[in-house]
């Protein structure tokens, strides 16, 4: 027998070969306690609740500092994002609340509102706001532990060589894995976004997620192979299998190196045709993470991530000091900052906003801004005041229409105005220029670029949007890909209306990271790619191996085909040749 193989979705790469070990760990609603309490108990129970959360903050700092130090302000941010939670008044007053008014035990309170918060974030359709419910449910279960006295296990303990095996992980138990021990993991629940998989990446520990109910079939020390790019799982293989995989592993782990290599080379073609390489980030200390990848600059700063995590609308001043610490960290490199994108699908819980039947399709984004004029215009102050400190750029997204551009354009040179009265210094020069997400858009991308200073493609709404299909929704996500003929259509007519009309293109969706469609890109002439940090050294890797001639020809060659799979199997005949893959 050559062992079992099942199947997740490998969310951090690498091969690792090793024992099981079984991870239980307690849901916190399962955790026994009273439900109920007498009124004569009620201010004991409130006092034991805000021991609980002052232990809670102080375990919390503690992981903080250590992922702090091991991996850096940015992915700290996670844990500080549960920390906030602590002094958030909506959250612990609200257990304190329902102690009170309805007699419930300390622990009965925490589960009432953590549930509360957790299907909030449930009910969203982003991905990534959704996967934010184990976060708060993981912080419920400290709070837990904290009111009964009670300790988890402790993942930093282990002192032996294995592959952990749980239904899940919680941030706070992935940052305390080390990976001179655990050499990988596998989770029953999980996706792609979740904090989990984001940490694992990071850690560098291969990591595989979602297997569902299949994981079952694994048991404590049970030997496993497992492939965190493809979402492998070998149980118990023969030794012929073992042996294929440790040689594949080394194989891996010698590209790694060779690729490194290439994190700050400039990227560069055979025959010299060079482009810019920058990242997309949604907090200020993902910026030097980015450095580090070897990004040249930011091409999408998510503003909406410090909205989000804010209890109030915040000030000018907070949002200056968050641009302004981006724009410092790159120095002269380039800054994008993209306008709120919020609304529909992305909930802010002191914004009133509506509940939408198709919140892809609604009030949300520049339509949004454009409405609540005072929050946009508090926006464009606090970005061009951090304009005086670098190359900052900005950006508006979802613009359908000229009508929408120019009345967006007209609001920033009225802020401008207003600033120049104040004496206020800013970058009175800026450019500015249009996310292109919206078919329409990218029709009429001729006209818009007679008026704008740029383009950046955002292919994972364009895709969404070109093709009629909810990137989420599970029955049709089979339908979404970025090499569908009429996606590269839209794409080339963006970036030859801008080169005709001497502007610059650039592209801030999947489709930049994507090495397989690298080639592609080089043919059709975009400008600037700008992707998750991980991505950058692959790309650029792809890039250097290529001459722009070929890529042309290979672009001819594509804008004959009438199918996403011909499209593929063209680029991957192409990568095989060229000896990309």
């Amino acid at each position: 027998m050559t062992g079992i193989t099942i199947r997740g979705t490998g969310v951090s790469e690498g091969i690792r070969l090793g024992r099981v070990l079984l991870y239980k760990s307690q849901n916190y609603q399962d955790i026994p306690s009273r439900t109920n309490i007498s009124a004569d108990e009620v201010e004991h129970e409130i006092e034991r609740l805000k021991a609980a959360r002052e232990k809670a903050y102080q375990e919390l700092q503690e992981l903080i500092e250590r992922a702090r130090n091991e991996l850096g302000k940015d992915k700290a941010a996670i844990l500080m994002a549960q920390q906030a939670f602590l002094n958030d008044p909506a959250f612990c007053p609200a257990m304190e609340k329902v102690v009170r008014e309805q007699n419930f035990s300390a622990e009965k309170g925490v589960t009432e509102i953590v549930e509360r918060y957790a299907k909030l974030f449930e009910g969203m359709n982003d991905q990534y706001l959704r996967e934010r419910a184990a976060d708060v449910r993981d912080l419920g279960k400290r709070l837990i532990f904290c009111l009964q006295g009670k300790r988890g296990v402790q993942l930093a303990e282990i002192k032996e060589e294995v592959i952990l095996v749980a239904d899940d992980l919680a941030p706070s138990d992935t940052v305390q894995l080390n990976k001179k021990y655990i050499l990988g993991f596998v989770t029953r629940v999980g996706g792609k976004t979740s904090h989990t998989a984001i940490l694992a990446r990071s850690l560098g520990i291969p990591a595989i997620v979602g297997l569902g109910e299949a994981i079952e079939q694994i048991h404590h020390n049970d030997f496993l192979v497992i492939d965190g790019g493809t979402g492998e799982c070998i149980i118990n293989p023969d030794s012929s299998l073992v042996k294929q995989y440790q040689e594949k592993k080394e194989k891996e782990e010698q590209a790694l190196r060779q690729l490194a290599a290439f994190a700050f080379q400039p990227a560069v073609t055979m025959d010299g045709f060079q482009v810019e390489i920058a990242a997309n980030i949604g907090t200020p200390t993902e910026a030097k993470l980015a450095l580090e990848q070897g990004a040249e600059g930011i091409g999408l700063y998510r503003t909406e991530f410090l909205f989000m995590n804010e209890t109030q609308m915040p000030s000018e001043e907070k949002q200056f000091a968050a641009y302004k610490q981006v724009v410092a960290v790159m120095g002269k490199r380039p800054v994008i900052i993209r306008t709120l994108d919020i609304g529909g699908d992305k909930e802010l819980p002191y914004l009133s906003l509506p509940k939408e039947m198709n919140p892809f399709l609604g009030y949300r984004a520049i339509r949004l801004c454009l409405d609540q004029r005072e929050l946009m215009v508090t926006q464009l102050r606090a970005i061009l005041r951090a304009s005086a400190f670098g190359q900052v750029k900005i950006m508006f997204p979802m613009i359908a229409s000229l009508e929408e551009w120019r009345q967006a354009k007209l609001i920033l040179e009225e802020v401008k105005i207003s600033l120049t009265k104040e004496g206020v210094d800013f970058d009175p020069s800026i450019e500015v220029g249009i996310m292109v997400e919206v078919p329409s858009t990218a029709i009429l991308a001729a006209q818009f670029a007679k008026e704008v200073d740029f383009f950046s493609i955002g292919t994972n709404d364009l895709v969404q949007y070109t093709l009629a299909v909810d990137r989420m929704n599970e029955k049709v996500s089979y339908l979404y890909d970025h090499l569908h003929p009429a996606v590269i259509s839209l794409v080339k007519n963006v970036i030859d209306a801008s080169h005709r009309a001497g502007k610059w293109t650039g592209m801030c969706g999947g489709m930049a990271g994507d090495p397989l469609a690298a080639p592609l890109l080089i043919g059709l002439g975009l400008d600037e790619w700008s992707m998750v940090a991980g991505s950058i050294k692959k790309v650029k890797q792809v890039i250097s191996r290529v001459t722009r001639q070929e890529c042309q020809e290979l672009l001819h060659d594509v804008m004959q085909l009438a199918t996403t799979d011909e499209v593929r199997k063209k680029l991957e005949q192409f990568h095989k040749i060229k000896n990309l893959l």
